[in-house]
């Protein structure tokens, strides 16, 4: 089996990984900041060491900040309902962002949010004047995804985040793809609000995320509860993690940061990079075959979406999975928004997308088979 659906979940994960999960399950098991006694002591000390590795990766001043969610899509629901936007007050997003982010735009629109969706060009780049021709004196958020899971293509956050600096508009990114493959820094990315999994390239266990708020900013809670008197005013990370929070996942997405700083985003992105390139350039001489996107490697994730002339999408990844066992997605894959921008909707595309632990010869495997298919 070859394994090369990697921007919908990271498989496998780190030994490390497996063993931390398996080691918190076993012999820690208390619920943190629920109790006083050992175990409930070490839980908290889990939590409390996965969030400072966190604010390690991405330079993140203060890793109280930083609340855990179970995925992006809390994550972005936290900051976008948590931000008290009323009728007439206006967010600026792009024709790229995944359902997580307009599915909840789409809502509070129903409800008087203002919402202007930046197109993007083609090959699904957002210029940097558009966000900033967008803005009006109503803005209250700038949200964008910092690449697309269809397009790949790597977005100008920090050019898009010093305008949103310059004109005092709070700016939020959906690192879902991005975090841990490529360097992030909310301080010199100027970011106000990151969203992102832990399940993907950070190499985490599914039901894993985060959201970070920077210091200043403070939103209501998407779920109410946690520990204090009915007049209590909860504190970050608190406030947003309201319930018994995922311990042994948690423990798990930790180890998967310490193994990220371990080897180093650029040894990382630098393998992935090369098994792109070998991707597009197979695609590429294939006749038949459209790719989605930019065709160099160095100005996307490690993700390609491409079509096969006169096959359905779908067709193609159950052939890719009963007659050679690639495991990749196909679809519209929770954006049709992208697709639209691209001119593939309602089809979709096929998505392959490589990991740290796939080899070349996976690859050879991957364009071997569609060789095959697209000859019939």
């Amino acid at each position: 089996m070859i394994y090369l659906d990697n921007a919908a979940t990271s498989f496998p994960k780190p030994e490390a990984v497996y063993r931390r999960v398996d080691h918190i399950l076993r012999n820690i098991g208390g619920n943190p900041g629920r109790s006083s006694h050992r175990m409930a002591l070490e839980a908290g000390r889990v939590i409390f060491d996965a969030r400072e590795s966190l604010a390690r990766l991405f330079n993140i001043p203060d890793a109280s900040r930083i609340a855990f969610t179970k995925n992006a899509t809390e994550a972005v629901n936290i900051a976008l309902k948590g931000l008290r936007c009323r009728a007439g007050d206006h967010v600026v997003t792009t024709s790229m962002e995944h359902n997580s982010v307009a599915r909840p735009l789409w809502r509070l629109e129903r409800e008087g949010l203002r919402v202007t969706r930046v197109r993007c060009s083609k090959d699904g780049f957002i210029e940097p004047r558009d966000i900033k021709r967008a803005l009006t004196a109503r803005t209250k958020l700038i949200v964008i995804v910092h690449a697309s899971n269809v397009f790949g293509t790597i977005q100008p956050v920090a050019e898009i985040g010093l305008i949103a600096r310059g004109r005092g508009i709070p700016f939020m990114v959906d690192a879902a793809q991005t975090a841990g493959a490529i360097p992030i820094d909310v301080r010199e990315m100027n970011i106000d609000l990151l969203a992102a999994t832990g399940h993907k390239a950070l190499f985490g266990p599914q039901g894993t995320g985060f959201l970070y708020v920077k210091e200043g900013m403070e939103l209501d809670p998407l779920v109410d509860g946690g520990t204090g008197d009915m007049d209590a005013v909860l504190e970050m990370p608190d406030r947003m993690e309201a319930g018994t929070i995922n311990t042994p996942g948690i423990g798990g997405l930790g180890e998967g940061v310490e193994f990220i700083m371990e080897k180093g985003i650029k040894g990382i992105r630098e393998h992935e990079e090369s098994l792109t390139a070998r991707i597009i350039d197979g695609l590429t001489a294939m006749e038949g075959v459209e790719i989605i996107g930019r065709p160099d490697p160095s100005t996307r994730v490690s993700l390609v979406s491409f079509n096969i002339r006169g096959m359905d999408p779908v067709e193609a990844g159950m052939r890719f999975d009963k007659e050679f066992s690639i495991m990749v997605r196909c679809g519209t894959h929770c954006a049709p928004e992208a697709h639209r921008t691209a001119g593939t909707y309602p089809q979709g595309a096929v998505r392959v997308s490589p990991g740290l632990f796939n080899t070349s010869s996976d690859i050879e495997e991957f364009l071997k088979a569609l060789r095959a298919m697209a000859k019939g």
